[in-house]
């Protein structure tokens, strides 16, 4: 595993989530194997890296550890229990008892939450790409090669992650011949996408930390130098996704089906595909 990204959003993208101590930005750190990065309230005495501003946190409450194949997460609490929940899953969670060192984490993406003595948790996010798959080709035993031959796939894509739902939508117009340069905007994936049944209430901050991470993290692209504004750059980002989502073949025809059906309007007394 190449390393993981730790990401903090500030309290509007998460729906309260992050207190209001939280940073005017929001905190993205990235941890290759071996490195650790420690979370909590902090203090002058107790540096953390990522900081969590609220009282019933300790000021070290934990920390993540990065290894070759996954990551761990401690919690240095004497008393609460954390979760960590795979958002993108059937509702799996792990629980992670006071005082429990280096538990494993599975997940490819990962929300650990904290509890709060409000109505609210605390929670930041933790990707974890380039998962290690053992090389499929048997040995001369019969048995798969052994872990010092192991491969690690050039695009390791989850077909059932929010991420590659998004990537199918950008891809969506080109695959149905329906535009040669167009890729669409993160308003536009959104639209296309409430109603799915996971994405009823994506927005689109969320839609724009999934391209990020599909083009940083997943497929490793960084868009050709660009003059102008963001929105330019971004699109650009877009724009070689896509091209390379399709000219290797990792979105095609076939995954159209995860996308909602599209609705039909009338415009100008014809009928058009939304």
């Amino acid at each position: 595993m190449s390393g993981i990204v730790v990401y903090l959003p500030r309290r509007s993208d998460d729906g309260g989530g992050v207190p209001s101590g939280a940073p005017a930005d929001p905190v993205t750190l990235r941890l290759g194997p071996g490195e650790v990065a420690r979370f909590g309230r902090g203090s002058a005495t107790t540096p953390v890296e990522l900081r969590l501003d609220d009282e019933a946190i300790s000021r070290l409450a934990g920390e993540i550890r990065v290894t070759d194949d996954h990551w761990q997460l401690s919690n240095h609490s004497t008393t609460q229990s954390y979760l960590v929940e795979n958002p993108e899953g059937a509702g799996e969670y792990l629980r992670v008892p006071p005082r429990r060192a280096g538990a494993p984490i599975p997940f490819e993406f990962s929300r650990v939450v904290l509890p709060t003595r409000r109505n609210t948790t605390v929670s930041f996010q933790v990707f974890a790409p380039d998962h290690v798959y053992l090389d499929p080709c048997p040995g001369p035993d019969g048995a798969a090669g052994q872990w010092g031959s192991r491969t690690v796939m050039a695009y390791s894509l989850d077909e059932t992650a929010l991420y590659f739902l998004i990537l199918v939508a950008l891809c969506e117009p080109r695959l149905r011949d329906e535009s040669p340069v167009a890729v669409p905007t993160t308003p536009q994936i959104v639209e296309r996408l409430k109603g799915h049944a996971s994405c009823g209430q994506l927005k689109a901050r969320a839609v724009s930390s999934h391209i990020d991470y599909l083009a940083e993290e997943k497929m490793r692209i960084s868009a050709p130098a660009e003059q102008g504004s963001g929105g330019a750059r971004r699109n650009g980002k877009r724009e070689a996704l896509v091209g390379v989502a399709l000219r290797f073949g990792l979105v095609r025809e076939e995954h159209l089906a995860l996308l909602p059906p599209r609705t039909t309007t009338r415009v100008r007394g014809r009928e058009t595909d939304s």
